[in-house]
């Protein structure tokens, strides 16, 4: 077997709490790359409008996600919000398969367990621009009661305490700047050249920028 063919791409891995756009922003990157696939996580969570079975999610009740944790089908899985939230190792293996990239959108909690059992896998922590501005998105979509947004906001302050385990930290203050970074990161984690970017998108320069931003507020 040749060294090309035996080569297994690299699975990225970006988590965000909840109305940073994470989903969007990973949507971009799939389209501009066409070296990256996405990875499809299973959830017991309703179907959103215009979401699509197997495209979006694969959409199970908790009996069959449960039976599935059972069985060690999950690379990781978490609880957010009351609902579950998994990647199948068939669906790592599958979208690693002839050296492609792999992009996975999950929850803080599950990024966690994938740097515990990948340890090829690269971590990207999305930033919103501020608390404020996270709270209007969360309001935007109209999906939430006001007291489901409290409960986001509240895990998304735990979540920012996580960024430290992370490889990168990308603000989305403007999707195409953001799709941008996240691209340039991809590029340079297949050809082996990222000193440079690890520092301008060090977690820890940008946790600390953003709370610095939230203290400065009267």
């Amino acid at each position: 077997m040749s060294a090309n063919s035996a080569k297994q791409g690299i699975p990225f891995v970006v988590a965000a709490p909840s109305g940073t756009g994470k989903t969007t922003v990973c949507r971009r990157v799939v389209e501009r790359d066409g070296r990256i696939s996405f990875s499809v996580s299973h959830t017991t969570r309703r179907k959103r409008n215009g979401e699509v079975e197997g495209r979006d999610y694969c959409f199970v009740d908790e009996p069959e996600f449960r039976r599935l944790v059972i069985e060690s089908a999950f690379l990781e899985w978490a609880e957010y919000n009351a609902h579950l939230y998994g990647t199948s190792w068939k669906a790592i293996d599958r979208g690693l398969a002839g050296g492609r990239e792999l992009l996975l959108e999950i929850e803080v909690q599950g990024a966690r367990q994938v740097r515990a059992r990948r340890s090829d896998a690269r971590l990207i922590f999305l930033l919103p621009p501020s608390m404020e501005e996270l709270e209007r998105r969360l309001q935007g979509r109209g999906t939430d009661s006001a007291e489901e947004i409290r409960r986001r906001l509240e895990v998304a302050n735990q979540e920012l305490e996580a960024i430290g385990d992370f490889d990168y930290s990308v603000t989305n203050d403007d999707l195409k700047g953001c799709v941008a970074n996240l691209l340039e990161i991809i590029r340079a984690e297949r050809e082996g050249s990222v000193g440079e970017l690890r520092e301008r998108f060090s977690p820890v320069a940008a946790a600390e920028k953003f709370r610095g931003s939230r203290a400065r507020k009267p």
